[in-house]
């Protein structure tokens, strides 16, 4: 498969497929992109369990925090990888060790050699791409958030005429 573009089926048949995520990376510090994202992703009805060897055995957002995929102890759908590229290879070859369905490599991650593990394993891969804003944007709900308002627009405003003052 190519992994320059998506099809809105193929992400949204991901999206409607799963329950349980492995958010690889997750963070405690609520102001990084993978605190928001799983605490969205869970708003959703997903439940996401976060790993991350630093933190291990505390508790995000509710969950328990694993050191590696392989110490979570349910099955898991889907994993997403808040790692860089090159880190995303070995977490890829650990999805496929734990029986996941989905690859989901986060905006700016793309090893196109573990896609291709994954894939000939039989998981679908997707990557360089954000599932809240993907689920955001397959469910309507961006243009909530102004993208889609007339508020907040890349077309130049019409300059209102200035009176003379005489």
């Amino acid at each position: 498969m190519q992994h320059d573009t998506y099809g809105d089926s193929y992400l949204s048949d991901i999206l409607a497929s799963v329950k349980t995520i492995a958010m690889v990376g997750a963070s405690t510090n609520w102001n990084r992109p993978s605190y928001f994202v799983m605490k969205y992703l869970q708003s959703k009805g997903f439940r996401v369990i976060p790993v991350n060897p630093g933190v291990a055995g505390e508790q995000l957002l509710g969950e328990t925090v694993y050191a590696r995929l392989e110490d979570i102890p349910d099955p898991v759908d889907m994993v997403d990888v808040f790692r860089n590229a090159e880190a995303a290879g070995p977490v890829t070859d650990s999805a496929i060790a734990i029986n996941a369905r989905i690859v989901w490599m986060q905006i700016g991650v793309r090893n196109d050699e573990a896609a291709a593990r994954a894939e000939a394993a039989g998981l679908k891969v997707v990557m360089n791409r954000c599932p809240k804003i993907e689920f955001m944007r397959l469910h309507g709900e961006i243009g909530w958030n102004g993208i889609n308002s007339n508020v907040i627009t890349n077309r130049k405003r019409p300059v209102k005429a200035v009176k003379k003052l005489m």
